[in-house]
């Protein structure tokens, strides 16, 4: 029965999906020792498979009444604003610390590698916004978590999280509130 359910996965899956997955590079014990770390540069030195990966995010949330998308630092920067432009979002940057200017909101959490802080800045959310959160990479699910606790504590409504991958061995998925996760591509 299980392999059913894979063989059909298999038969939906988009076919970008292998061009990205293969345009993404692994490097060992990248940045500490026993991490195996995504590399996203190389898809975007290859145009085709990038602009893929964004066509598959805007097709996904194209007419879902998303309000902002929020990128979480660095990556989701490089995601997040060509999606929230194409469905017609604001996009919000959810930065590390004393990277905005003004007054912020900020949340602490706890990543695989070392801790960590988001910050906002207040005001960018109003209440009752849809927020879509985009990043790169979904592993222990630390930084999602903080960015949706981040958007909630501003009066936001997550939607969803979207990232180009995920680590599923790390069951980051389960941490997030039960709120729905896209991803294009799974890493083990």
């Amino acid at each position: 029965m299980a392999a059913q359910i894979e063989e059909k996965k298999q038969d939906l899956k988009d076919p970008r999906i292998d061009g990205i997955a293969s345009s993404i590079r692994v490097v060992p014990n990248f940045p500490k020792p026993g991490i195996m770390f995504q590399d996203i540069t190389t898809l975007l030195l290859n145009p085709k498979a990038f602009k893929n990966t964004v066509d598959l995010f805007v097709e996904q949330y194209t007419g879902k009444d998303i309000s902002i998308v929020a990128g979480i630092e660095a990556r989701g920067f490089i995601f997040g604003p060509p999606i929230a432009l194409a469905i017609g979002a604001k996009f919000i940057p959810l930065r590390k610390p004393r990277k905005l200017p003004g007054e912020v909101i900020s949340e602490e959490y706890v990543l695989e590698y070392g801790t960590d802080c988001l910050e906002m800045h207040i005001g960018a959310v109003q209440p009752g916004d849809h927020a879509l959160v985009v990043d790169d990479l979904i592993a222990t699910g630390g930084t999602l978590c903080a960015a949706i606790n981040l958007l909630e504590r501003a009066g936001a409504k997550v939607v969803e999280c979207a990232c180009v991958i995920e680590l599923p061995e790390l069951k980051g998925r389960e941490r997030l509130k039960n709120k729905p996760l896209y991803v294009l591509v799974e890493s083990h």
